[in-house]
């Protein structure tokens, strides 16, 4: 392949989107690919001079590598590849569709997918809720000689929603069981637990409308009861699953509810759980708790700003 023949980007290397048919072309050799294989094989398939297959940033990272690592992201969000195992990928039907079609798979393309869309539309009502002021390029620039405390708040802020974003998708791609279970796993780390407690899913074959249980103490006299619901974005709930809830919540003598949605919740919704006393928690609290408490992610880097102590230099 002739990558002079590609958009280049800097560096005279091919962009990211350039190098999104070739992913997805190689994606459909095998089963599944490892992230970082797919990446070098995209990278070989090329057949770059020497000088630049072995371009790094300051950071040591492939350059080429690295565009086709973004390429796959990309590709994943917009629903074009699918995560099948932590760290593995694979074509989807989509995907494969679209590469083979007449329409030529470049940013725009990518970016006009349903999944990409509704992933950024998730991603701005969470900046909205949490204020946080997306970093534009002249900052970024200016920070390269000048970082103020708040610029950098600002951009692990943004960071981390882009993260809790994508963690949300991946929970609505999962299995009910697996959110179940997930629910019960962040209500624990949350201390609801207790030091004495216990927490379970109910069967799914007879649930009695609670998805999971958490006895507080070791003879369960302060019991929480979860509903699950594992929506796509645009399906919000309704009042009478909170009514069926509270149903549940009565037929078990219980004085208190969680319900949690991968969603939203509608008007009638929240107003009707305000006079039964049940908790809402919708997709975006959910995947900001999951942050807060470490449940799915992983502190990545941790940093220590310092400043003057004062004291230390008084006489």
């Amino acid at each position: 392949m002739d990558y002079q023949q590609l958009k280049l980007g800097k560096h005279g290397l091919p962009t990211w989107d350039a190098l999104a048919p070739i992913v997805l072309k190689l994606a459909e050799q095998q089963a599944e690919w490892h992230g970082r294989a797919l990446n070098a094989a995209v990278a070989n398939a090329l057949f770059l001079p020497t000088a630049l297959r072995q371009l790094t940033y300051p950071n040591q990272q492939n350059i080429i590598e690295n565009r086709a690592g973004w390429a796959v992201s990309e590709l994943t969000t917009a629903g074009l590849l699918r995560r099948t195992r932590r760290g593995f990928y694979e074509a989807t039907s989509l995907g494969s569709k679209l590469v083979h079609g007449n329409q030529l798979v470049d940013g725009v393309l990518i970016h006009q997918q349903p999944k990409y869309i509704q992933h950024q539309q998730d991603l701005q009502k969470r900046q909205t809720r949490n204020q946080i002021s997306p970093a534009s390029e002249s900052a970024v620039d200016e920070a390269e000689t000048t970082i103020s405390l708040d610029r950098l708040t600002q951009q692990v802020k943004g960071y981390n929603a882009e993260v809790a974003t994508d963690l949300l998708q991946r929970i609505r791609e999962s299995a009910p069981e697996f959110f179940e279970n997930l629910l019960v796993d962040l209500l624990s780390a949350m201390g609801y637990k207790g030091p004495n407690g216990s927490a379970w899913v109910t069967q799914l074959s007879n649930d009695g409308g609670i998805d999971g249980v958490i006895n507080q103490d070791a003879l369960g006299t302060s019991t929480v009861y979860v509903q699950a619901k594992r929506y796509e974005a645009g399906n919000t709930v309704q009042r009478p699953a909170i009514d069926s809830f509270y149903g549940a919540l009565s037929r078990n003598h219980a004085d208190r509810g969680v319900f949690i949605t991968t969603s939203g919740f509608s008007k009638k919704a929240v107003e009707t759980a305000k006079g039964f006393s049940i908790v809402l928690v919708d997709g975006i609290q959910l995947t900001e708790l999951m942050l807060q408490y470490h449940v799915g992610v992983q502190v990545k880097r941790q940093f220590e700003v310092f400043e003057i102590d004062q004291d230390f230099f008084e006489d």
